[in-house]
């Protein structure tokens, strides 16, 4: 495990990462479906979502994107939530469909949640990663991130880095970057899979499970009628436009990565005996 001092460290930057943002709910999103479990309260300032035995919930962005920097700040299922799976994520319509997810697994009381990550481009995913917190999730609203821009994605939480695909077009790697996508987030019920592969249950005992959120914002490219709202000066439209890894963030990276992953496509070996995937061997 990382030394005191540096959890330190990665505890001030988190700290520092959790200004709040201007977004509210009812000018953003649209609660999609539910029947009444999707909540805005608080004059738009939260949402909730709910899952009971009869259904989860789910919302969208009103807009969509091409290319930005996404975050919002969120409070999980705290308690038993095994079987329980909360997304958010942005995603393309269509049979060959992009998008970018960040899946929170549920766990048994005192255990872990495992966050579940992974890219699909045109309709082509199979690139999951998953990783353990270094905090409690359900205490407190934690800030989870994705930049989405033409030379790569880096998901975050709380401002460090834990994953990054890079745009490697030029190996022949797929790269989503020609479809809009919206914003997504849902409350499920996957007790098939989610906990330990399906063999632990949802107790409904303890519904209804909620996830909290807050402070939306998409400082990002709004995609209408087949045009962008991004001038084609870059410098116009953002840092996110150019934001790359600076040397900080490639150390706080690969720290979640030592101490922190429980899965990588780009080491299983098994699952692809005819070699790995070409953006694996500079993963």
């Amino acid at each position: 495990m990382a030394s005191s001092a540096i959890r330190i460290i990665l505890l001030v930057l988190a700290a520092s990462a959790m200004a709040a943002f201007a977004g509210n709910f009812y000018q953003e999103v649209d609660i999609t479906w539910g029947d009444g479990r999707g909540k805005i309260l608080n004059n738009g300032d939260l949402l909730t979502l709910s899952l009971d035995k009869s259904s989860g919930s789910g919302l969208q962005s009103k807009n969509e994107y091409l290319f930005g920097k996404f975050e919002m700040q969120l409070k999980l299922i705290p308690g038993n939530s095994a079987g329980t799976v909360t997304t958010y994520y942005l995603k393309a319509p269509g049979t060959t469909w992009d998008e970018i997810d960040f899946e929170f697994l549920g766990n048994l009381s005192g255990d872990p949640y495992t966050v579940h990550t992974n890219v699909f481009t045109q309709g082509i995913g199979n690139r999951e990663q998953q990783f353990h917190l270094w905090f409690d999730p359900t205490n407190d609203f934690h800030t989870y991130s994705i930049l989405w821009n033409p030379q790569h994605i880096l998901f975050s939480i709380d401002g460090i880095p834990i994953r990054e695909f890079k745009n490697q077009e030029s190996k022949g790697v797929l790269f989503p970057k020609s479809q809009s996508m919206r914003m997504y987030s849902t409350l499920w019920n996957a007790d098939d899979w989610a906990t330990r592969g399906g063999l632990v249950k949802t107790d409904w005992s303890q519904a209804p499970f909620t996830a909290s959120y807050k402070s939306y914002n998409a400082e990002a490219c709004v995609w209408s009628s087949g045009a962008s709202s991004c001038s084609s000066s870059q410098s116009s439209n953002g840092g996110w436009v150019t934001q790359d890894m600076d040397w900080a963030s490639q150390g706080r990276l690969r720290w979640v990565q030592e101490n922190y992953m429980i899965y990588n496509y780009c080491t299983d070996f098994k699952r692809f005996p005819q070699g790995l995937p070409a953006e694996c061997s500079t993963a």
